[in-house]
């Protein structure tokens, strides 16, 4: 009799999922092709991307050849066509690069204009643009005064900020080319005294305290603390 119950059972749920295959069969082998197409549209999109990334690089590899070649106008112009249709994160290091080419090739408002516009992207990490930052102003430090300089970088100069030791050479150089010795002896100080700056940068601090040294006497010694 068992057999009977279970030969009878097998037929219902056999008519019922015949019912359900009739009812919904073909949005089900629907979904399936759904599926299959955007994998396979994902996987061709991918390649596409991976493609046209390495196709960038290539065409990155050849403004850098350029440059060393000594053919800095063409290096500008190869590396302004990668920052308008480059993929990946090649726009970006083309527009750094081309600013740096611009900057040896003396256009210095040129420079600037491409560190800026980083600078101004949204989205970018923020060490990316206050990189841009940095660099315009370490173009600028020639020209600017510590004011200038300030008010593009002084934000990242404070305390914390990863590109505080550039930030106050930068200033500090700045304060130091317009006579400005008591805040250019302060900018110097604050990278010695700090325990993270690096060698390079601390070095060449302690050269310019010697410096400033030799021109104004050794600081002023500190008042006592009232007691």
């Amino acid at each position: 009799m068992s057999d009977i119950f279970r030969e009878v059972d097998e037929d219902l749920r056999r008519e019922q999922y015949k019912r359900l295959w009739d009812r919904f069969g073909f949005y089900v082998i629907g979904l399936a092709v759904l599926i299959v197409v955007a994998v396979g549209g994902y996987k061709a999109w991918e390649w596409w991307e991976s493609s046209r990334a390495a196709a960038t690089g290539d065409r990155f590899l050849a403004a850098l050849t350029l440059s060393e070649e000594g053919r800095h106008d063409e290096a500008i112009a190869a590396l302004d066509a990668i920052a308008l249709d480059g993929s990946g994160g090649y726009p970006i290091l083309a527009i750094f690069r081309s600013a740096g080419e611009r900057a040896v090739a003396g256009d210095v408002d040129g420079a600037v204009a491409a560190y800026d516009s980083i600078a101004s992207r949204s989205g970018l990490p923020p060490l990316v643009a206050d990189l841009s930052r940095i660099r315009a102003a370490l173009i600028l430090v020639d020209s600017q005064g510590p004011q200038e300089l300030s008010s593009r970088i002084g934000d990242l100069a404070r305390t914390g900020n990863p590109w505080r030791h550039a930030a106050r050479e930068i200033l500090g150089l700045a304060a130091y080319r317009t006579n400005d010795l008591a805040a250019a002896r302060d900018y110097f100080d604050e990278i010695i005294s700090d325990e993270e700056s690096g060698q390079g940068v601390r070095s060449r601090a302690q050269l310019m305290l010697t410096l400033i040294q030799s021109r104004e006497g050794p600081p002023p010694p500190a008042e006592p603390e009232e007691g």
